[in-house]
Parts: C-alpha cells; sequence; structure tokens
C-alpha cells in the first residue's frame, strides 16, 4: 500500500502551533538551530499575534520548522514510511527536506532567503475562488494576461494572482461563489514574481542538491522525481508557475497511493484531498497527540 507524505504551506499557519514539540529534546535542538540560523525564536513567534505569525517573512521559517520536526519525529516513529512526498508552495521544502534532497540548516536558510525576497514583492493581488465555471474562468484568463491561476487546489477551489487591476476585472466578468482577497503583499505564482525568481535562482546555484531517496511529486510538474538537478530546476519554477494540486492529487491516485499524511498545522490539503480522492485514506500529524494517534492506528492494523 503506497503512502503518501503531503506538507501544506503559507496559510495554514495557527498561533500555538509546535509550541508543543517543545517537550522533546529532539525538537529542542531544532528550535535552538533554526534561532541561530534565523536571528529570531520560532516558538516565539508561533506564541504572538496572528498579525506577525501571518507576515511572509515569518510564516514560512514557522512552518518549515515545525513541519520538518514532525517529520523527522515521524520517520523515528512509523512503520511506514512514504512512497512519494509532495507539499503545496512552501512545503515543497519540507518534502525535498524529507526525501533527503538537503539537510535542515540548508532547507531553512533557502526558506528564510525565499521569504525575505517574497516579502519584498508589491504591486500585485491574490484572491481565492470557490465555486465558479471551470470554462468561464478559463476564458477570463486567456482575455486577461495579468492574472493567472496560482493555486489550482480542485475543480472548484483556485486562487487567482496578478495586478490589483487585471484581478478585479476579471472577477467583474467571471461569476463566482465566493472570492476571498488573500493578505499578500505580492502576486505570488504568477509572472510578476519574475525578478524575484531571478534572484532566487542565483541564490539556489550555489547550493547542493543530492538525489532524493523517496520520489518528489513538485509543485509545477507532478510526474514524480528523484533526480537533483530537476528538483532544483523546479523550485526556481514554482516561483512564477502555478502551484499544480490539483494535478498533484490525480498523480497519488495514478500511483495507487492509499494512505496520505498531512504533515503541519491544520487539515487544508487534506480537506481537498477528501474532495477530490475520497478513496485515499487521510491522516494530519501537527501535534505530539496526533503522532501517537498515528501510531496507534499503525500497530492496529500491522
Amino acid at each position: 500500500m503506497a503512502t503518501a507524505w503531503l506538507f501544506p504551506g503559507q496559510g495554514s499557519q495557527a498561533v500555538g502551533m509546535g509550541v508543543d514539540l517543545n517537550t522533546l529534546e529532539a525538537a529542542q535542538a531544532k528550535f535552538k538551530q533554526a534561532a541561530a540560523i534565523l536571528g529570531w525564536s520560532v516558538l516565539e513567534v508561533c506564541e504572538s499575534e496572528e498579525e506577525k505569525l501571518s507576515q511572509t517573512r515569518y510564516t514560512q521559517p514557522c512552518l518549515y520548522v515545525i513541519e520538518a520536526i514532525l517529520a523527522d519525529l515521524l520517520k523515528a516513529q512509523s512503520q511506514q514510511q512514504p512512497q512519494f512526498v509532495a507539499g503545496h508552495s512552501l512545503g515543497e521544502y519540507v518534502a525535498l527536506y524529507a526525501a533527503g534532497v538537503f539537510d535542515f540548516e540548508t532547507g531553512l536558510k533557502l526558506v528564510k532567503q525565499r521569504a525575505e525576497v517574497m516579502s519584498q514583492a508589491s504591486g500585485g493581488k491574490m484572491v481565492a475562488l470557490m465555486g465558479f465555471k471551470r470554462d468561464q474562468l478559463n476564458a477570463g484568463i486567456e482575455n486577461n494576461p495579468d492574472v493567472v491561476i496560482a493555486n489550482d487546489n480542485n475543480e472548484t477551489q483556485v486562487v487567482i494572482s496578478g495586478t490589483p487591476a487585471a484581478v478585479d476585472a476579471l472577477l467583474e466578468n467571471v461569476k463566482v461563489r465566493r472570492a476571498i482577497p488573500l493578505k499578500v503583499s505580492g502576486a505570488f505564482h504568477s509572472p510578476l514574481m519574475s525578478q524575484a525568481a531571478q534572484e532566487f535562482e542565483a541564490i539556489l546555484a550555489d547550493v547542493n542538491f543530492v538525489e532524493a531517496q523517496i520520489p518528489v511529486i513538485s509543485n509545477v510538474d507532478p510526474n514524480p522525481s528523484t533526480e537533483a538537478t530537476v528538483l532544483k530546476q523546479r523550485l526556481v519554477q514554482q516561483m512564477t508557475g502555478s502551484v499544480r494540486w490539483r494535478e498533484i492529487m490525480l498523480q497519488l491516485a495514478d500511483s495507487e497511493v492509499k494512505k496520505a499524511v498531512e504533515v503541519g498545522p491544520g487539515q487544508v490539503l487534506s480537506g481537498l484531498l477528501k474532495r477530490s480522492q475520497p478513496a485515499i485514506e487521510r491522516f494530519n500529524v501537527g501535534t505530539i497527540e496526533d503522532l501517537k494517534a498515528l501510531s496507534n492506528e499503525e500497530l492496529t492494523h500491522a
């Protein structure tokens, strides 16, 4: 039975996340290491106001550190290691860490620089759309070159990204049940991030990636890969490319994945998977209690 570990991205953060992990010695060491790299405490930010935690330069490193710790704990205790890993946007970095492409320190330094580059982006707008006709949306985007689908989450849920004028114009011509503006400064996962992508590509060039020990399903290409050069190039493309999560979930089903574990806070990815691929069994690991529950479930079905 194939298993996949899925790592959520920005938007899944919550005040108080990861605090319970600090009772574990292994987690304490990672939090201390992270503080030395970042110059601030992940735990303090996670216990601060939601407004601070939601700032990109804090959100992304916090999610990376907590999800990486959970992945380590899961690897240590789980009898069922994953056959595939995937992460939503920022979560792809944790997937690469879990697959052994780079170590914890390398990944966190990359995430820190990525967050800083992205937080400096301005002049863009992102809006989550729910309940729309796909053909009408596609037609509207074809006629508006300054807006793209940034996150294709499932058939009825996407995030569009582009200039404020272009996004607003699209919404005037496409009927949607619900439109939620996202609290971001830039048009992430769109061509408007090209300058940031160039800056980040220069950063990535000096970082050593190794072959993945577990096939990684990337945001910009749902075909699983273990090739270091391919996985690095996909990270560059991710800055301006769409998060093709709808296709990733189809790939999980095609790869005969029967069990998916969402490793991180919240249940965003589990919810998407439930609606798209209900036959895949879903679990969430965001706390120590979740880890114990999954361990007990595995022992029961061993």
